[in-house]
C-alpha cells in the first residue's frame, strides 16, 4: 500500500480547549461536520484533517492507496504525545488502524459507525449481503462513470433514515460530494479483506485502550454486527447506542453523541 506522494491534509481546528482530540469524518463529508460535537464538549479542541478529495484537501490521485493516504495524512494531524482519537464511518476505519498500529499516540478510542465489513462478513454475513443489495445502485453508477448518481446513491444509503432529500441540499454541498464520491471503490479491501491486518491475532484483540464503540438505533444491520463483532473482540471496549439516531449520528445528534463520548474521556 503506498500513499499519495506530497499529500498534506488540511486541517481545521474546532474550540479552545485544553484536551487535544483527532476527530476522522466520513465519506463524502469534512473536518467542519465536527463543529456541531465541539460545541457540545468545550473542553477540547478537534483538530479535524480533510480527507483527499474532501473539504479543502488536494484530489486523490487515483492511483496511490486511498487508504493509506488517509491514514499516513491522519498521522501528521498528531501530536506527539497521546491524544483522544474519534472516527466516524471511514474515519473510525482510519481510527481503528492508529489504534492497533500507534497506541503509543492514541489516549482513548471513540468509533462510530466503523464501515469494517471485513467483521460482518465473518460474523453475520447475511448482513453484508443485505448491505451490497441495498449499494447495488452505487455500483452501477460508479462503473457508469456517473459520479453525480454516484453520489446521489451513497448519500441515500447512509442518510435516508434522517437526512434531507438530495434535491434539497444546496449545490454546493451536492457539488462536494460528488468530487468526493470516486473514492468509494478503492477502500474496498480496506474495508473488506482487511489488508491492514486489523482482524490478525495481536492487532485489534492486544489494544486495551479505552474504547467506545457507538451506532445509531436506526443503524444497517451490518454496521450492529460489525460494532457487536469489534466489542468482542477488544478487551477495553464499551459499546453505545443513540436513540433516534442513524448513520450520520455526530451530525444529527450531537448531544448524545458527546455525552457518550465526555463519559469515555472521563475514564481515558
Amino acid at each position: 500500500m503506498t500513499a499519495q506522494p506530497g499529500f498534506t491534509p488540511h486541517v481545521m481546528r474546532l474550540g479552545s480547549g485544553q484536551r487535544p482530540v483527532l476527530a476522522l469524518h466520513c465519506t463524502m463529508a469534512f473536518g467542519g461536520a465536527w463543529a456541531g460535537l465541539s460545541k457540545m464538549m468545550p473542553d477540547l479542541t478537534v483538530i479535524a484533517p480533510d480527507m483527499p478529495s474532501h473539504g479543502r484537501s488536494a484530489d486523490w490521485d487515483g492511483s496511490s492507496d486511498f487508504g493509506e493516504t488517509v491514514f499516513q495524512a491522519s498521522l501528521t494531524a498528531m501530536a506527539d504525545t497521546p491524544m483522544d482519537v474519534i472516527g466516524h464511518s471511514f474515519g473510525g476505519m482510519t481510527a481503528l488502524r492508529l489504534a492497533a498500529e500507534r497506541p503509543d499516540l492514541v489516549r482513548s478510542l471513540t468509533v462510530i459507525e466503523p464501515v469494517f465489513f471485513g467483521v460482518a462478513r465473518a460474523d453475520a454475513p447475511e448482513t453484508l449481503a443485505q448491505h451490497d443489495a441495498k449499494a447495488e445502485p452505487f455500483r452501477k453508477a460508479i462503473e457508469a462513470q456517473d459520479y453525480a448518481a454516484a453520489a446521489r446513491s451513497f448519500n441515500g444509503m447512509w442518510s435516508d433514515e434522517e437526512g434531507p432529500p438530495w434535491e434539497t441540499l444546496p449545490e454546493r454541498t451536492r457539488a462536494a460530494m460528488t468530487r468526493a464520491v470516486h473514492v468509494v471503490p478503492d477502500t474496498y479491501d480496506f474495508l473488506y479483506e482487511d489488508t491492514a491486518g486489523l482482524l490478525a491475532p495481536g492487532a485489534l484483540d492486544a489494544c486495551t485502550i479505552p474504547t467506545l464503540i457507538m451506532r445509531g438505533a436506526l443503524s444497517h444491520p451490518a454496521i450492529t454486527a460489525t460494532n457487536n463483532g469489534l466489542a468482542a473482540r477488544m478487551p477495553n471496549a464499551t459499546q453505545s447506542v443513540i436513540d433516534g439516531a442513524g448513520h450520520m449520528a455526530p451530525i444529527s445528534h450531537p448531544a448524545p453523541v458527546a455525552k457518550a463520548i465526555a463519559g469515555l474521556l472521563a475514564r481515558a
